[in-house]
């Protein structure tokens, strides 16, 4: 059975905009896409709330550190065909780092992690997925943005293919299929991480069937 892991933060743990709680377990993406996939795979949720590529951030009751989890999550649950990567919207967090540039560089420490992390043989190294959250949004509904730069949270897409690129991984951009709440102008919707999943299907799937 194929192995996907989906590692991120709120918005792959589901942050639900309107209550502050958690999405239905059906509308979070990861089991969206796993739904999607049918079966022989399976997807493997590690969704954190605050969680960053790689800046500590002590506000918070755990550790939100991608870099210090993400080996921990490799150990727990290898052997692993796919690594999904969505972070970096709290990287813009002023405190943390405040700009993209800071968030490409934590996503290129996670993507050399997965590659180098000392699996078990016979276990092969995972392929990795890199995806880009969708941009913030401003505006009277979105007060959790106000200490965010919006305009860095554009610059995800177009930063991160170029990563993806230069380290000869997959990219998927999540803005093209759905769009930060209007009611805090970070999280998704039920429908629109719902559709996340459905549409990182296709995707996962021709990287799986790719794989040696």
């Amino acid at each position: 059975m194929k192995t996907i892991l989906a590692f991120g933060d709120s918005l792959t743990w589901g942050a639900d905009p309107a209550t502050g709680g958690r999405h239905p377990i059906e509308d979070q993406w990861p089991v969206a896409l796993d739904t999607a996939l049918g079966g022989g795979l399976r997807v493997i949720a590690e969704g954190l709330n605050g969680r960053t590529t790689c800046y500590d951030d002590h506000s918070g009751p755990c550790d939100r550190n991608g870099t210090r989890a993400l080996p921990v999550c490799l150990a727990s649950h290898s052997p692993l065909d796919l690594v999904v990567l969505m972070l970096g919207t709290n990287d813009l967090k002023p405190a943390l780092c405040g700009v993209t540039e800071g968030a490409v560089a934590g996503m290129r420490r996670l993507v050399q992690i997965v590659r180098s992390f000392p699996y078990s043989q016979p276990w092969p190294v995972p392929q990795v997925l890199i995806v880009a959250p969708p941009p913030l949004l401003t505006g009277p509904a979105g007060p959790l943005t106000t200490t965010r730069p919006v305009e860095e949270s554009k610059l995800f897409a177009p930063a991160y293919a170029a990563l993806a690129g230069e380290l000869a991984t997959r990219f998927f951009d999540a803005g093209q299929v759905c769009a930060a709440s209007p009611v805090d102008g970070v999280h998704l919707s039920a429908d629109d991480t719902r559709a996340l999943g459905e549409a990182l299907a296709p995707v996962c799937a021709s990287i799986l069937s790719e794989a040696p």
